[in-house]
Order: structure tokens, then sequence, then C-alpha cells
């Protein structure tokens, strides 16, 4: 049973009573910032909440493990967007302890590819036109790392201004707690 139905019939309310007046806000960031994060359900509103940031404050771009697999994927397109047209003047890596991408088995996602139906034959089309299907689902030995990945990624990236700053941290998913891996982020 989908879920769909009762997502319309909530909506439907929520635009009738106006609800939507509170979250009211344009596109530009007021706090000046953009987010690169996790996708985990635990940061949806702890992270924010734990940030004091409230809704039109930050951009957010949300994937797996807060993690740029190429420089010119969509994850990257986002944060040059947030920063060249919408005003954002420091951008935050925020990964966070107990990561689903920690240690992500890639081997193992792949044979999950073929139990739902994908073709073996997709999965080697994929890997002779050059999508290393490990490398595309790689993931990190701890959150820190992937972290750093990211962050010398996008300071590093030939399209992003040297000006802005790039932070980098870990979020406990539990308490909020967040620690600072690295600030201000400059390549030597």
């Amino acid at each position: 049973m989908s879920i769909v139905p009762q997502i319309l019939e909530f909506n439907k309310q929520f635009v009738e009573e106006k609800q939507y007046e509170a979250y009211l806000t344009n596109k530009f960031p007021d706090k000046k910032i953009a987010i690169l994060t996790c996708m985990d359900t635990r940061l949806m509103e702890l992270l924010p909440k734990a940030l004091n940031l409230r809704n039109g404050d930050a951009k957010f771009i949300k994937n797996a493990g807060a993690i740029l697999t190429q420089p010119f994927g969509s994850a990257m397109r986002s944060i040059l967007v947030a920063v060249y047209e919408l005003g954002a003047k420091e951008v935050l890596v925020i990964g966070h302890h107990g990561c689903g991408m920690t240690n992500l088995d890639a081997k193992g996602m792949i044979s999950k590819f073929s139990e739902h139906g994908i073709d073996p034959l997709t999965i080697e089309t994929l890997e002779n036109s050059g999508i290393r299907m490990e490398k595309f689902l790689r993931g990190f030995s701890a959150p820190e790392e992937g972290v750093m990945h990211s962050v010398k990624m996008i300071r590093k990236h030939p399209l992003f201004p040297k000006a802005i700053p790039v932070h980098g941290f870990i979020m406990h998913p539990d308490t909020g707690h967040l620690e600072v891996i690295v600030q201000d982020y400059r390549e030597e």
C-alpha cells in the first residue's frame, strides 16, 4: 500500500489551513550558507535545530554520506549555484557518526541489484562504458574521511571561488553534538 494517498490528504489540509505561512521565505539563504550533508533520516529535523537554523536560513544539499563522487555531478553543481546565484558565502560539509556509507559493501549492493531484477548484463554494460560500480558506490572507512574528501573536492574545484571558506563537521545523530573536523579549509 502506497503512502501517497495519506500524503496528498494531509497536504490538502495543510494548504487549506494555510499552515505554510509559518514557512514563507525566499530562495536566498538568510545566513548565507550552503550545507552539504547526509540524507540520514535522523538529521532531518535534528541538524537544523542543533545549528539554530530556521526555514530559509541555508541551502541544504543532501545525498548518501555527504559525499561528492565526481567534481561535475549534481551535488557540486548545487553548491556552485548556491554560491554564485543564491548568495552563499560559506560552505559547510556535515557528516555524522553511524553513517550507512561507512564501510559500504559495494559488491553486496551490486548483488542486490540482481535480486531486484536488474539484468547483470546492464551492470556489465555500464562497467564497459566507463561506469565503475565500486567507485560509484564508494563509501568511506570513517565519517571524518568522507567529510575531508568532500571538503577537498569543493576547494580544489576549478570553478569554486578561492575566497569562500569551506568547513567540515561530524554530527552525533542522537544528540546533535557538532565536532569540527576542519574550519575554513584552504589548500596549502
